[in-house]
This record gives structure tokens, C-alpha cells and sequence, in this order.
């Protein structure tokens, strides 16, 4: 392995690069889950007893988890791809850039997910049951409603979303880590990790001197 140069961009700035740069791609992450994602289909019925039931068609509450599970594997896609592309900065390597990598994956999510739900709230309105144009004469309306980016609205359920990919990107950053024979990750500065040749255990003291050595007398 070759010894790395001095970076010409200090950490702060390679913290602030790749926090830019994951945010950057959870706003297009959110644009593109906003297109692919499946609406929900329903309709909204007045019964007999004049109430006004929103009801789904078919299957189509499932689409508010495929839709929720297709961000999050997106995200997943950019966790991974960050943090192998993370690891090629090499003079930079160590924990400090996994902060970066971990923050911004997070940031990323929440960027995503904002930019997600406006995006498909612009496109398919939302569902207002007691604005349903329904009438004796016509008891069915039919709805479209917006895909959902969470599984769910509790505060764990947000959570886990948006720090399942920081996690999982650190994972892969720790992997990679874990495969390099050198303490300080082949990062900058580098670091000396020659030993003396040595087939015992012994202490510094125990250690011969190296080079010319006087006669003894």
C-alpha cells in the first residue's frame, strides 16, 4: 500500500462535502420515489345512515407499505454506494468521516422524505371526506390518495426510517475498515507501524542497537 499525500481539502470542509452531497441525493431520491411510487385507490361512500366511509379498493392499502419500503431501499442504495465511494477518499479515512457519512445519510432520509411527501401532496391532492361530492343520487366517489413515506406516524416508526440507512452505512464503512491490515486505515498522516524483528516478547530495553557499534574492550 502506498503512502498517502497530505489532503488538499482540510476535514471540515470533507465533513461539509459529504454532508452536501448525501443531502443533495436525498433531495433526488425524494423526486424520484415522488414519480414511482403508487398512489392509493379508493372511493368514498355515503351509507344509509348518511355517514360518509372512505374505503379502499382491493388491495390497495397495501400500496401505502410498498411505497414506504421503496424509499427506504432507495435510501439503502445510497447508504451503500456513499460508503464504499466514502472509503476511496483515503486521506480522510477514520471516524470523523464516519460521523459525516452516518449524519448525512440521516439528513438524507429526512431530505428525501420531505421532498417525497410534497412532491406526491402536489400531485394527488389530498383525500377530503366531508368535501366528497356525494349525494343520495350519487353515493360513490371515487379518491385518489398520496403514497405515504413512513410505515407509520409514530415517533419510532419515523426514527427508525430515517436512521435505518445511517446505520447500515456505517456498517458497510466498518466492514471495509475491518479488511486493511493498518491501524490508521492507510488515512492521513500516516502512521509507523514498523516493529523490531523480534521472536520473543520483550520490552524496549531488551532491544540490540542498530548501526555501527564501538569495540569492546
Amino acid at each position: 500500500m502506498s503512502t498517502p499525500t497530505a489532503p488538499e481539502a482540510g476535514r471540515r470542509r470533507a465533513v461539509l462535502v459529504v454532508i452536501g452531497g448525501l443531502v443533495a441525493a436525498g433531495v433526488l431520491v425524494g423526486a424520484l420515489w415522488a414519480v414511482l411510487a403508487p398512489p392509493v385507490h379508493g372511493v368514498v361512500v355515503l351509507n344509509r345512515q348518511g355517514e360518509r366511509v372512505k374505503a379502499f379498493l382491493g388491495d390497495e392499502a397495501d400500496h401505502f407499505f410498498t411505497s414506504s419500503a421503496l424509499l427506504v431501499g432507495m435510501l439503502l442504495v445510497v447508504a451503500v454506494v456513499a460508503a464504499v465511494m466514502l472509503w476511496q477518499w483515503r486521506v480522510h479515512r477514520g471516524p470523523v468521516l464516519v460521523a459525516a457519512l452516518s449524519g448525512g445519510c440521516a439528513l438524507a432520509a429526512v431530505a428525501a422524505a420531505a421532498v417525497g411527501a410534497g412532491l406526491a401532496r402536489l400531485r394527488y391532492g389530498a383525500v377530503d371526506v366531508a368535501a366528497a361530492p356525494v349525494s343520495p343520487e350519487h353515493r360513490v366517489h371515487y379518491v385518489t390518495e398520496a403514497p405515504a413515506v413512513f410505515f407509520g406516524h409514530s415517533p419510532l416508526q419515523v426514527l427508525v426510517t430515517i436512521l435505518f440507512p445511517a446505520a447500515v452505512a456505517a456498517l458497510v464503512y466498518a466492514l471495509t475498515a475491518v479488511s486493511t491490515a493498518r491501524d490508521d486505515l492507510g488515512g492521513w498522516p500516516p502512521q509507523d507501524e514498523r516493529r523490531l524483528p523480534t521472536d520473543r516478547t520483550g520490552t524496549a530495553d531488551d532491544a540490540q542497537p542498530v548501526g555501527p557499534q564501538s569495540p569492546s574492550r
